[in-house]
């Protein structure tokens, strides 16, 4: 007869982690590429900080009024309390800053535009750019960029022309500001039309549009004179000197002759808003891009090329087949391969795309799909709000929107509930068990918010994630412990079985 000594099953789990610090699925190291310089004559990024806060001082002025006249508990807090601009407080602004109502207004909205206040629904407050405005360069350079990827809604688009026609020269415009960047100096608009001329009818030709009767030669040269439509609306004209964005307008530059091409017009109208937003000079016939402008383009361009020379040529990939690419990188690198992304495609379209492929049955991509949101930012949050409902989505989408809203990444995870927080366990148990290795998966338990294994088990069998049982073996099969080893199996076939 042998005697059997206790031994410790050892089913109690450490001390709980945050969500946020569990292992990366993936975390291998990867040579540095050096960072890149800017071209030469590039004004120091303190000096471009300083001409933005130039530009955007009315916004900047604006949004902290409005911090300080409408936030919660402040005697001027509109009735709603939700620090909305009506019209009386665009009143009040204007007398109490020495502004017309309209120039509040257009000085709002820039600050939205630039992340200076942030709109949640129908409420809005500051952003956190606003307060570090003062001492964060990267932050005002941030705040500008913003702007200058959303000039197309700094100044009204042309009413007599088709939607499409002006999303075609949205597209087409990085390709304008590139050869504006490259060129470094002034460019004749007729060069400029020349090309965004090509461009569209690459864009076009992509779409497999092919043109047909009288109207088919228009967009590839000049054709005849445009006639005058009654009504229509007229080039901007020398009136007083505010945008619809509060930008001040570009002194009376020449417009793009009309009758050359139906392009011209909007040629016209984009130059005119880039120079609104501070991103170019445009008059006299010519278009020069400012310090300002050319960093910024340059900035876009050199994330181009970083994802070009990735080796799974992100760029040019789908949402999906970016991210699994992006699955080898370290985070900061991915962040950069994401950043590359984006640039290269709008915003709306990329998030969508992202979107779809965190719906996958990919776990891993489904979390990576949300952090390439995180670098998206405000523009992708009505897409993830969207999101809410969906049981797969559902925990992914309040982590970012909690850190979106100002979470620490450190404590968002406390807005879920157990039973979500349970089951974003399993799907990132998943996907370490699908591309990491077992002592990864191992060292899983450890952000598992149950203080226990037998705790654990009974919450994750009702918890009806789809890979509970996939996961629960490979976690048994991985485990050292014999006797957690067992008990994880036992787990497993009673979900396989209905138990």
């Amino acid at each position: 007869m042998t005697s059997r000594i206790p031994r410790d099953s050892r089913l109690r789990l450490v001390r709980p982690r945050p969500l946020a610090a569990a292992p990366r699925a993936v975390d291998q190291r990867r040579p540095r590429r050096p960072a890149p310089r800017p071209p030469e004559g590039t004004p120091a990024p303190a000096e471009l900080a300083r001409m933005a806060r130039t530009g955007l001082a009315g916004p900047v002025r604006v949004a902290r009024w409005a911090d300080t006249a409408l936030g919660p508990g402040s005697d001027g807090a509109t009735a709603d309390g939700k620090a909305t601009l009506s019209d009386a407080t665009a009143e009040r602004a204007a007398a109490d800053l020495g502004l017309s109502a309209a120039q509040v207004r257009a000085d709002w909205d820039t600050a939205r535009l630039a992340g200076l206040v942030e709109v949640h629904g129908d409420s809005a407050r500051p952003g956190w750019r606003l307060r570090a405005w003062d001492r964060d360069e990267s932050a005002v350079l941030r705040g500008w960029v913003a702007l200058f990827d959303a000039w197309s809604l700094a100044s009204p688009e042309p009413e007599d022309h088709e939607p499409a026609a002006v999303a075609e020269v949205v597209s087409a415009m990085p390709q304008v500001l590139s050869f504006l960047q490259l060129s470094a100096g002034p460019v004749p608009v007729a060069q400029l039309l020349d090309l965004l001329q090509q461009r569209v009818t690459e864009l076009r030709t992509e779409r497999c549009e092919v043109p047909y009767g009288p109207d088919a030669a228009q967009i590839a040269g000049p054709g005849p004179a445009r006639p005058t439509v009654p009504g229509a609306r007229q080039p901007a004209e020398s009136g007083p000197a505010r945008t619809a964005a509060g930008l001040p307008s570009p002194a009376d530059p020449d417009p793009v002759p009309a009758e050359d091409t139906p392009l011209a017009p909007l040629l016209d109208w984009a130059l005119r808003a880039l120079a609104c937003v501070g991103a170019l000079t445009y008059g006299d016939g010519h278009a020069t891009l400012t310090p300002l402008g050319s960093w910024a383009v340059w900035v876009k361009l050199e994330q181009i090329c970083v994802a070009a020379q990735s080796p799974a040529g992100n760029i040019e990939a789908a949402a999906e087949e970016m991210l699994r690419g992006c699955a080898q990188l370290r985070p900061n690198a991915a962040r950069a391969e994401y950043r590359a992304w984006l640039a290269a495609r709008p915003v709306g379209s990329a998030v969508t795309e992202l979107i779809h492929a965190a719906r996958g049955e990919d776990a891993l991509l489904r979390g990576l799909a949300f952090e390439a949101l995180r670098v998206v930012g405000a523009p992708a949050e009505p897409d993830v709000r969207a999101v809410v409902d969906e049981p797969a989505l559902r925990p992914y989408a309040l982590l970012w929107l909690a850190e979106h809203d100002g979470a620490d990444p450190e404590d968002a995870h406390e807005v879920l509930t157990r039973e979500e927080a349970t089951w974003l366990w399993v799907d990132t148990a998943a996907a370490v068990a699908d591309h990491g290795e077992s002592p990864m998966l191992v060292r899983h338990l450890e952000s598992a918010v149950q203080p226990t294994v037998p705790q654990l088990l009974d919450e994750v069998r009702a918890v009806g994630h789809p890979r509970t049982v996939q996961v629960l073996v490979a976690l048994a099969a991985a485990h050292p412990d014999p006797a957690l080893a067992k008990a994880v199996r036992r787990a497993a076939f009673q979900v396989h079985t209905g138990g």
